[in-house]
């Protein structure tokens, strides 16, 4: 039987090669293995930086109100407070709930309103940070707010 001498040299290539083949599985998985999602946020990330300075536009504009659009946790889940100066009737647009960690979670609602509050009722949220888009127009003039909050 033959015995094999443990040295030096053979443990630096022993770790170099242990660490080239974590190093090959740790890029295979993040590549290849769907658990891993690599997706983008967007999937027209093109069409969104085109229409990005009419972004800047309605936040700009929603700047520029007297009372800001407001939101705030409550039993039910989460009250958005739009701006008293508006007549609610007149208010269109969507709420926009993106979720960093999980976009299978995203979700979009029409803004409806009775009185100038709105609420997002818990069973559509999940605990953690959401960022949230709130895109509307009153008549011709259109407003962005955005907010990131931790639910």
């Amino acid at each position: 039987m033959m015995k094999i001498k443990f040295t030096w040299p053979m443990g630096i290539v022993l770790a170099l090669a242990s660490f080239m083949i974590f190093i090959l599985s740790f890029v295979y998985k993040a590549t290849f293995v769907p658990k891993y999602g690599h997706h983008l946020v967007s999937e027209q990330y093109y069409k969104d930086e085109l229409n990005y300075q009419k972004e800047i536009d309605k936040l700009n504009s929603a700047a520029n109100l007297k009372i800001d659009v407001f939101i705030s946790h409550v039993d039910e889940g989460l009250i958005i407070k739009f701006p008293s100066e508006f007549d609610t009737k007149k208010i269109k647009g969507s709420i926009k709930f993106q979720r960093p960690s999980n976009y299978k979670l995203d979700f979009q609602i029409p803004i409806y309103l009775i009185n100038n509050e709105f609420l997002i009722v818990k069973d559509k949220l999940v605990d953690g940070i959401w960022n949230v888009k709130i895109d509307w127009q009153v008549g011709d003039k259109k407003y962005l707010f955005k907010q990131n909050l931790r639910y």
